[in-house]
């Protein structure tokens, strides 16, 4: 498959063939449903927590004498059976919602979502990009120039064009990424994946078995 490329006026300078063993691949939405699943699960995180009895502040001393009240017995006022004790079987903060799934499989359902957005024809090469001031409006500028329009752009940038991060990254409707933290995710959330033509290479070059 050939894929446009433009310069920074959103000029067409020429075309790219995409590599068949990244872009090429037939999707499956059940395995990238279980990767997702897998993913979303690793970030979870448990942050609802009911104390029990051990954990109550105070109940040190017996509420009162075992025997001659004439009340049942009570050890602590922090028992689960008083009104601001323990909780029984509450949840706790030390649950872990952790999944493994297979690194094949993971890398297969990326590939699966590069070649869906190659597909549909969501993926926006740049010959270069070259900014003289360093300015988040030159970068916005490209964007508008850009014959194709988006509600949001996934940017993704290699190590040398770090410089370009603080200029991005302000820009509401669009993110920035590394190439080494590329996830299926992502790829999903975002309409668009914006990248240079280099940036693409090093992808494939990355990717490819």
């Amino acid at each position: 498959m050939n894929i446009n490329v433009y310069n920074q006026l959103g000029e067409k300078v020429g075309t790219t063939r995409l590599s068949a063993e990244v872009f090429g691949i037939e999707p499956k939405i059940e395995l990238i449903q279980r990767v997702v699943v897998t993913m979303q699960a690793n970030l979870r995180k448990p942050w609802a927590h009911t104390k029990t009895r051990g954990e109550v502040r105070g109940g040190g001393k017996k509420p009162w004498r075992q025997k001659g009240t004439g009340r049942a017995r009570a050890g602590s006022i922090r028992s689960p059976l008083w009104k601001g004790g323990g909780v029984i079987f509450g949840p706790q903060k030390e649950r872990n919602y952790t999944q493994k799934i297979n690194k094949k499989v993971r890398r297969q359902a990326l590939l699966m979502a590069l070649s869906d957005k190659a597909n549909a024809k969501k993926i926006i090469v740049l010959e270069d990009i070259k900014l003289e001031n360093q300015k988040t409006k030159e970068f916005n500028q490209i964007l508008k120039q850009i014959p194709i329009k988006a509600k949001n752009y996934l940017f993704i940038y290699q190590p040398k064009e770090s410089d370009l991060i603080k200029v991005a990254r302000n820009i509401s409707n669009l993110k920035v990424l590394s190439i080494e933290n590329l996830n299926l995710i992502d790829l999903l959330k975002y309409e668009y994946l914006l990248l240079t033509k280099e940036t693409l290479k090093e992808i494939e070059n990355k990717l490819k078995v």
